[in-house]
């Protein structure tokens, strides 16, 4: 995998490009409300700002688009609409933000202005892709703007259509962050690499698993994927969440890993408890001497420690998932050492999924990680090796110039 090349949209404001033009952005303003249709949490409005200026500043008209919730095609409802977050970017740009209804077949904007073209998901023929609807959003515009990774793993007419017939088409400043990001971490890593992929089932990450076997140097896995890949090794995991009929996978990609120096670490103490519950009693065990009856909830100290070690010498770190059930505190303390250790390393790191997120809020780490990927379900896809279809259609518009 090499480091990407794609037009961004700085590269089209540096050339003066924007001057006069429609530019359509789509970005990703699905934010969470509450029942009476307030935003409760505005980071991916605040996010989508910088692109909005940065082609406002440059004398573009601008419509912005994004996807709300999972409304029916063709059937809009008042709970699908994005007039609240209309209102939150009018507050965070200082200008009027218009909502525009029905606008696939027009929409009035001049330069200096902005408009938010109501959900895209609405529209017939978006989450299928359709041609049709593609090249009519394509006619909107002079320049299409893609700034929403989270949903670049998806081919809709507004994150991959559209980029196949609009006259010039770029990343914006949020993608292309995040494609960067990607890029320096598996496309030319500094070594060692290491990744860390935790989680209840090998199964949801076992793909992943897979795809960085043939990439990375170390590759620590920790949850409920630990117990499977103990359970590979011959180790007693009690009734620990595990899944046997995957301890085959698990046992080839040890090997396929030290058939080329590498290592899955296997942890050498646990913390276990008799049940699951936020007030369980825990205790550190020796992995030899877990009891039938015994749940491992976190890694040991003193594999937490060889793993921060190890995470100290690496020259990038992939990070996705925390190691034990660190809602409880008391199963709290391997994913925290690792989260520390990640925060001190000199090395690039880089983190998505939601509950690595909620590790690193909760430690207050954020500032101390590399770069911290919002796109969720795309990061796990990058991860996989698998083509983003958002970003197949950039890197193929940016080669074809």
């Amino acid at each position: 995998m090499a480091v990407l090349n794609f037009t961004r949209l700085q590269d089209l404001i540096d050339q003066d490009a924007l001057k006069g033009k429609r530019v359509f952005i789509r970005a990703d303003l699905n934010v969470p409300q509450d029942d009476a249709g307030n935003i409760t949490e505005d980071t991916r409005v605040r996010a989508s700002v910088p692109a909005i200026r940065a082609a406002l500043d440059a004398g573009a008209a601008v419509m912005v688009t994004s996807h709300l919730g999972r409304p029916t095609e063709g059937e809009f409802k008042p709970e699908d609409s994005l007039a609240p977050v209309a209102k939150r970017l009018s507050e965070l740009l200082g200008q009027p933000v218009e909502l525009k209804q029905n606008w696939v077949d027009g929409v009035d904007v001049a330069p200096g202005q902005v408009v938010l073209l109501e959900n895209c998901r609405v529209n017939k023929g978006e989450k299928k892709n359709s041609d049709e609807l593609a090249q009519k959003m394509a006619k909107l515009c002079d320049i299409y703007v893609n700034d929403a990774f989270g949903t670049a793993h998806r081919a809709e007419a507004t994150t991959h259509g559209i980029a196949k017939f609009a006259p010039v088409v770029a990343a914006g400043p949020l993608l292309a962050a995040e494609l960067d990001a990607l890029g320096k971490a598996l496309g030319a890593p500094q070594r060692p690499l290491l990744a860390i992929v935790a989680g209840s089932k090998v199964s949801t990450k076992l793909s992943i698993l897979q795809s960085l076997a043939d990439k990375v140097d170390n590759l620590i896995v920790g949850g409920g994927i630990a117990n499977t890949f103990m359970k590979a090794v011959g180790l007693n995991i009690g009734k620990s969440l595990a899944e046997a009929d995957l301890v085959g996978e698990a046992k080839s990609i040890i090997d396929k890993m030290a058939a080329r120096g590498a290592q899955v670490p296997i942890p050498v103490d646990v913390v276990c408890a008799k049940a699951f519950s936020p007030t369980a009693a825990a205790t550190v065990k020796d992995v030899n001497d877990v009891a039938d009856d015994d749940m491992i909830l976190d890694i040991g100290p003193k594999t937490a420690a060889q793993l921060a070690e190890q995470i100290g010498k690496a020259g990038t770190i992939v990070w996705n998932g925390p190691v034990g059930v660190f809602e409880f505190d008391q199963f709290a303390e391997g994913t925290k050492t690792l989260a520390q250790a990640i925060a001190a390393s000199k090395g690039f790191s880089i983190a998505g999924g939601g509950d690595t997120l909620a590790a690193i809020a909760k430690y207050n780490i954020a500032d101390q990680i590399g770069y911290i990927s919002t796109g969720g379900g795309a990061f796990l896809e990058f991860l996989e090796g698998k083509t983003l279809p958002a970003v197949e259609i950039l890197l193929q518009r940016s080669a074809a110039k």
